[in-house]
């Protein structure tokens, strides 16, 4: 599995309109990794120390709670 390149995501960041660095980083693995399963997605975000925190801040302990935050917002 690919590690997140922070200094792409950075840039990414610059050309949003979001204002939510989890709801940015999301939408930067799926355009910048070409990825969407959300098993795939939740296994990058768990090995990234700075993503794993973003994630236990919103609770997301599995992929089936990723997916449903992905499905809210």
């Amino acid at each position: 599995m690919a590690e997140i390149n922070w200094t792409e995501y950075k840039e990414h960041k610059k050309y949003t309109t979001k204002q939510d660095n989890f709801e940015i980083l999301l939408d930067f693995i799926k355009s910048y990794y070409n990825i969407s399963n959300v098993f795939e997605v939740f296994e990058m975000l768990s090995n990234d120390e700075t993503a794993k925190m973003m994630l236990d801040k919103r609770k997301i302990t599995d992929a089936q709670k990723l997916e449903s935050f992905i499905l809210r917002h």
